[in-house]
């Protein structure tokens, strides 16, 4: 199969799949795509939204028309994308982005699943947690609320299904499993990833800019903490 594709969603957006193996690799060029996107925007362009394996642009049809008064929307975007596509492999490597240490409590009251997760594998909680402390991820995408992030890829050893029922409200800031995925709970939501633990630290931030945490491109490594640290940090959070 030849990349990119170039699908239409609905009549303001397109979406441009770059490969289909969610690796590192191809979300490098999915990284370096948006970055070429955001530095020359096409006439129209409304937001650019990397995820694994594709980029999603959602554009204004009234200024792509303005801009090319002879082709339809679709046929102007589709032209300048396609343009843009061929230029990924001159442009600079997407730019690193920035490490972040997440500090995590496991087990107990914060991680109700991670006995499950151990017996699961036939492993003790601490090789878990020494599993899952052992690596870093990188962020793929965020979404399902905002600023929650789709990590990976987990060791081997630790992927894990999800919860055949999901539970009704998860805390905010729980640290979940699900397949080859780890993820933190930017928001107290539904879900159904098996939880492992929690973090003191705020993913979403809407008095800041940026308003979330961690971005796709970005590296998190996450670092055991004890329940009492988990209390003084959350007690720092408050009162700072």
């Amino acid at each position: 199969m030849n990349f990119p594709q170039i699908e239409p969603l609905g009549e303001i957006g397109a979406v441009i799949r770059l490969g289909e193996e969610i690796d590192p690799v191809v979300h490098s060029l999915v990284m370096a795509f948006a970055e070429l996107l955001a530095k020359e925007p096409f006439p129209g362009l409304v937001e650019c939204v990397p995820a694994y394996t594709t980029v999603t642009v959602f554009y204004d049809p009234v200024q792509v028309k303005l801009a090319e008064p002879g082709a339809s929307p679709w046929q102007a975007v589709c032209s300048w994308l396609k343009e843009a596509a061929g230029r990924i492999e001159l442009a600079e490597k997407a730019t690193s982005g920035k490490v972040v240490e997440i500090p995590v409590c496991y087990g107990g009251e914060f991680g109700p699943d991670l006995e499950f997760v151990a017996t699961y594998h036939g492993l003790r909680p601490e090789e878990v947690i020494a599993l899952h402390t052992g690596t870093g991820y990188r962020v793929y995408m965020l979404g399902f609320v905002p600023g929650f992030p789709y990590l990976g890829k987990l060791p081997a050893r630790l992927v894990t299904p999800r919860r055949s029922s999901p539970r009704p409200q998860v805390p905010v800031g729980s640290v979940g499993i699900a397949g080859w995925q780890t993820g933190i709970y930017s928001f107290s939501t539904p879900g159904g990833w098996q939880i492992i633990g929690r973090t003191p630290l705020r993913l979403f931030r809407p008095e800041e800019r940026p308003p979330v945490l961690l971005q796709p491109g970005d590296t998190a490594y996450f670092r055991a903490i004890t329940p009492e640290e988990f209390a003084e940090l959350t007690r720092e959070k408050y009162e700072s």
